[in-house]
């Protein structure tokens, strides 16, 4: 995916501090006090980036994390405001899960993931983080999950077919029959355990059942 250039978008571009971390570093003479940020840059329009700043004082990682996230920033395919489909992506020990949302939902997400949504522009979408909440690694998460989106006219496109030919193909099957959902096989698991009758009980346990009904009887 071909990166934007911030210059052209202008004033448009609104910035965003996800995460202000004061760290150190111990050398030979002493302990070095400094600021890490973490920020998030978008138009709210479809392009969306984030970057890292480090320096002594926090207006100065703001502006080094600004200036990286502009180097940064990605285009985000969006349909009737919401995500093309939905979409999984790994950075570290985390996940984000995105999937499209009916109008109206608005944006169920939280920390870094909402505000990257939130700036990018997307306006109804369901998210999930299934791994680590370290809102570093959530956002580059994020990023690799909007990058992962396509349009329906970007896979015709490699495919090689119209996207009416595309949009068929994914309610049809190979005859031209309406192609049933694949089902997990954790649910034919389930359902087969269900309707699994009972096993048979053994004799011996008759015959204890049987005695001690006598024995009671008496």
């Amino acid at each position: 995916m071909a990166r934007v250039d911030a210059s052209s978008l202008g004033e448009a571009l609104k910035e965003r501090i996800v995460r202000t971390n004061k760290v150190q570093k111990t050398n030979k003479g002493g302990r070095t006090m400094s600021w890490s940020t973490l920020i998030v840059v978008g138009d709210r329009n479809g392009h969306v980036g984030a970057g890292m700043g480090k320096a002594r004082a926090i207006p100065d990682a703001i502006r080094k994390g600004t200036d990286d996230a502009k180097k940064s920033m990605i285009t985000v395919p969006i349909v009737n405001g919401t995500i093309p489909h939905e979409v999984l992506a790994q950075h570290g020990a985390s996940q984000v899960l995105l999937r499209p949302a009916a109008p109206g939902t608005g944006v169920v997400a939280g920390g870094a993931v909402r505000i990257l949504l939130e700036e990018a522009g997307v306006q109804d979408v369901l998210a999930k983080s299934l791994g680590s909440n370290n809102p570093v690694n959530n956002a580059w998460a994020t990023i690799k999950a909007l990058k992962a989106l396509k349009t329906v006219e970007q896979v015709a496109i490699l495919r090689g077919k119209t996207a009416d030919e595309v949009k068929r193909g994914s309610a049809l099957g190979s005859n031209g029959v309406v192609a049933e959902p694949v089902r997990p096989a954790v649910v034919d698991a389930v359902e087969s355990a269900v309707q699994t009758p009972a096993p048979a009980t053994h004799p011996m346990d008759e015959a204890l059942n049987v005695s001690q009904t006598e024995g009671n009887n008496a």
